[in-house]
């Protein structure tokens, strides 16, 4: 029992690895024709391939093959069928790039694409080859590709150790990681040597320079010791998950978390190589982490930290950063709070003065470090070109100016103090330049803070000491003195120097939180998708000083044309819509700022839900997002999708409840008809055909002609009322008002119900003095018509149904009185309602005739009221404000 719970899957990893497994059935397959250089026939060995799986027959296309004018090459390519490549113009040279519509359109099986680390040229939809194979694969077609060692991004700078050559195009290791299968293309070093001679790679001239460079023997022996070890690694990892799906038991390596710190360094990019190769090598997961400080970066060290964090996320890392001037502390602070097992960090190669603060700030990691293990990795020169670096830490610089005002400061301050030399000591004058001191550690950072503290000892010695105009320093505690005030100006200006620069970085995230507080008020706030999309956008101008606009879904696979909300800034052309559209279906970020479809003004975000894909948010920005603004925009977004998701479900949720609540009216609307349709039907049918097939008496045949009339009568009543139904729904209802007799409307309804009222006792009380009333007749006499019908249907015969009509200032008051069985109390409120019968009543129709009624006193601006009467029966009374007949009126 006990060893059955033990190996028993988890029903939640086993659901979530059958929706991987089901996501990942739905694309299609890649396989990667592996090799550690160029040479190896890796192109050969595809077309290979590509030859055995026509002869199943599979449907197999080349989309794009280099055969750099290989005889045996091109000779594979014959007999298979070639989508024509895409031309670009660029720079009025053409170039050959994979068309992916076409091959779209054409829905092969299995599409040929060679090189896939290849660049694509400008004005491609996709930066990178990689990218035109990712979006083939999820329109569910297989490709084959050919991948060199040195262009896997974690290798690169490995390569370029060995080998001393720049790698420039570079494959992210997820899309090795992701591949279906891989296929090892493998040969000696000599062997490969041994075909450049025979000129089977490059032309002879090419081969030459070629060895001596790139392909030296020691070379090609280190890629491919590379490359074996990387299919190795590969298999290892497949293993593993293979065991661990089918619940396979065996010593696994679990919890490894490594987090590698970055920053703004050129060496952090082979850092997050490094770390990334480890991680693969450990099958760990990956965190990079940065930590803000207060000094804000140059220009150029803050690119090369977008560039880092790029890198790290493009390599499949977790990114987080943190704030402060303690780095080991910052650091540490991230590692406990996400379980972090290892840390990677990085030591520089070039001993200058910041190298001391690094050396005590890995050796206060280390020793903080508790039981997380630290790796302290070397950097790679050769991955940097050498150039001259300043020895002085960046947070000692400013600029000139900074300096400048820092020195006239100090000067004034002296200035004062000597003016008032006879009347103060220079014990105060101490005080005085320590405050000067402090203020000046307000508005400038460590630099100006420095150099403030030390002209002011100086000063103050050469002024205000004893013997003055002289640096000497008669009395032992005068030195003391000077020391002190030196240390303590000092101490007192670096440190409020770092508090406020902690007070900085503290309100720049309170700023953010509480702006993020903001919107998800606001988003919680908002009732409906429009006006989401209206508080989004006015949050993005406001934090983001930036115009932005959303394109929401249509269905699973287009998106609508009208922008929300409509701004004349912000217009999409076709070829723009066409962007958003294709975002929108893959689910990835494009546009300009990214390496898909760069060429254009907008960036567009997807904004895609747990459970529906919500639309495509476009900005148009001058500047990329870097850093915390990158956070705190990719924060936005997700609060956005959340809140547009929620609303439409919102309305997929109503529109479902509306549907079923027109099944349920269509049901009961179809009852309520074939029931009423079946009595008079069944009347007219029977009554005719005893008049046609028996020879019945003049009696009997008008008594027939009656049962017709009667039934004709009540089906033309059901379609009055459906009709009249329909014209409210529609509100098509305009009331004619005119000035009418109300005795005109009594007779009227008495002469159309007459047979009905032919068995009741009828009243009709109009006060004598009655003024004439405007009024819609046609619809008050429909109104006044369904009352005393239901009245006939419901009470009792030889009972009284009175019919009263009076003018009650402004109100033209109707009521009428039958001596039935009342309403069920429990009912008055729903008596209007469409199809409503009260209680389990018996009689005929089709529960419209109140409803219609209430339909037309509203047209009326008037109101209904249901009533029992106290000795038994119904009330009902209707006023309808309106004007009496005034005999000055002409």
């Amino acid at each position: 029992m006990n060893t059955y719970d033990e190996n028993r899957p988890d029903p939640d990893e086993l659901l979530a690895s059958l929706k991987q497994e089901e996501e990942k059935n739905k694309q299609g397959k890649l396989k990667i024709f592996f090799g550690m250089c160029a040479g190896v026939g890796k192109t050969y060995a595809m077309l290979q391939a590509a030859h055995l799986e026509k002869k199943k027959p599979t449907d197999i296309v080349v989309g794009y093959v280099e055969t750099h004018k290989r005889a045996e090459t091109e000779r594979l390519v014959e007999g298979l069928e070639v989508i024509p490549p895409y031309l670009i113009e660029y720079k009025d040279t053409q170039f050959k790039e994979v068309d992916i519509d076409a091959i779209i359109a054409r829905k092969p099986q299995i599409v040929l694409i060679d090189e896939l680390a290849h660049t694509n040229a400008p004005g491609s939809r996709h930066t990178k080859r990689y990218q035109d194979v990712q979006e083939l694969l999820y329109h569910g077609i297989d490709v084959y590709t050919t991948l060199n060692v040195q262009h896997i991004e974690s290798r690169t700078d490995t390569v370029t150790q060995i080998t001393g050559v720049t790698i420039r195009e570079t494959v992210p290791d997820e899309v090795l990681e992701v591949a279906d299968e891989i296929s090892l293309v493998d040969i000696t070093a000599d062997e490969l040597l041994q075909r450049f001679a025979e000129g089977k790679v490059y032309t002879p001239d090419r081969s030459q320079e070629a060895v001596r460079n790139f392909f030296r023997k020691g070379n090609i022996t280190a890629l491919r010791e590379m490359s074996l070890r990387l299919v190795a690694d590969r298999v290892d990892k497949q293993l593993r998950q293979y065991m661990q799906t089918r619940r396979i038991p065996g010593p696994w390596k679990t919890g490894i978390r490594l987090m590698v710190a970055i920053g703004p360094s050129p060496n952090s990019a082979w850092l997050i190589r490094w770390a990334k190769s480890l991680s693969y090598t450990m099958d760990a997961t990956l965190t990079a982490v940065y930590v803000q400080k207060a000094e804000p970066l140059s220009a150029a060290d803050q690119e090369q930290l977008n560039k880092n964090i790029a890198l790290a996320k493009q390599l499949g890392a977790h990114y987080l950063s943190n704030s402060g001037e303690d780095l080991p502390k910052a650091i540490l602070e991230v590692a406990q709070r996400e379980n972090i097992t290892h840390i990677i960090v990085g030591k520089s190669q070039n001993e200058n003065f910041s190298s001391y603060f690094k050396r005590s700030l890995i050796s206060k990691l280390i020793h903080d470090s508790g039981d997380i293990d630290i790796y302290v990795v070397g950097a790679q020169n050769a991955t940097q070109p050498a150039k001259k670096k300043s020895i002085i830490p960046t947070k000692f610089r400013s600029g000139p100016k900074s300096y400048l005002m820092t020195t006239f400061f100090i000067l004034l301050v002296v200035v004062i103090c000597l003016f008032f030399k006879g009347m103060i000591e220079y014990h105060v004058v101490s005080y005085i330049l320590l405050f000067a001191v402090s203020l000046v550690a307000l508005f400038y950072s460590t630099g100006p803070i420095l150099l403030s503290a030390t002209l002011s000892a100086l000063l103050w010695d050469y002024f205000f000491i004893n013997p003055p105009l002289t640096f000497y320093i008669a009395k032992p505690e005068d030195v003391m003195m000077f020391g002190t005030f030196f240390s303590v100006s000092i101490i007192n200006g670096v440190l409020t120097a770092r508090v406020r620069s902690q007070q900085r970085l503290a309100k720049d995230r309170e700023q953010r939180t509480s702006a993020l507080y903001e919107l998800s008020k606001v988003l919680a706030s908002a009732s409906g998708a429009l006006e989401v999309i209206e508080q989004a956008t006015s949050f993005i101008r406001k934090y983001f000083k930036i115009e932005s606009a959303i394109l929401l879904r249509e269905d699973d696979t287009t998106l609508q044309s009208t922008l929300y909300p409509l701004s004349p800034a912000l217009t999409l052309k076709t070829s723009e819509h066409s962007i958003a559209t294709w975002v929108y279906k893959h689910i990835q970020k494009a546009g300009k700022y990214t390496n898909t479809l760069p060429a254009t003004d907008f960036t567009f975000y997807p904004l895609n839900g747990k459970r529906l894909n919500t639309g495509v948010l476009f900005i148009k920005s001058q500047k990329k997002f870097s850093g915390e603004m990158e956070m705190f925009w990719d924060t936005l977004c997700v609060q956005l999708t959340n809140a547009l998701e929620r609303e439409l479900l919102n309305e997929v949720t109503h529109r479902a409840s509306v549907l079923h609540e027109s099944e349920k009216l269509y049901q009961t609307l179809f009852n309520s008809i074939s029931h009423e349709l079946r009595t008079p039907i069944s009347t007219l049918m029977g009554s005719s055909e005893t008049l046609l097939h028996s020879d019945a008496n003049s009696a009997l045949q008008r008594q027939l002609a009656k049962n017709i009339f009667e039934a004709s009568e009540r089906l033309n009543k059901l379609i009055e009322n459906l009709l009249n139904m329909s014209r409210l729904e529609s509100d098509n209802i305009k009331p004619f008002m005119d000035w009418h007799d109300a005795h005109d409307l009594a007779n009227k309804i008495l002469a159309n119900l007459h047979d009905n009222l032919e068995s009741f006792h009828v009243e009709v009380v109009i006060p004598d003095d009655m003024p004439l009333v405007k009024f819609d007749f046609g619809l008050m006499e429909q109104v006044v018509h369904n009352l005393v019908y239901n009245a006939t249907q419901h009470a009792q015969p030889k009972t009284t149904i009175r019919i009263k009509m009076y003018y009650d200032e402004p109100n033209f008051v109707l009521q009428v009185m039958d001596r039935g069985t009342g309403f069920p109390p429990e009912s008055i409120p729903y008596l209007c309602n469409k199809f409503y019968r009260a209680g389990n009543r018996t009689t005929g129709g089709t529960g419209l005739g109140l409803s219609i009624v209430k339909g037309f006193v509203d047209a009326h601006q008037g109101t209904i009221r249901f009533e029992n009467r106290a000795r038994g029966g119904a009330l009902i009374t209707i006023k309808i404000p309106t004007q009496k007949y005034n005999m000055t009126e002409v």
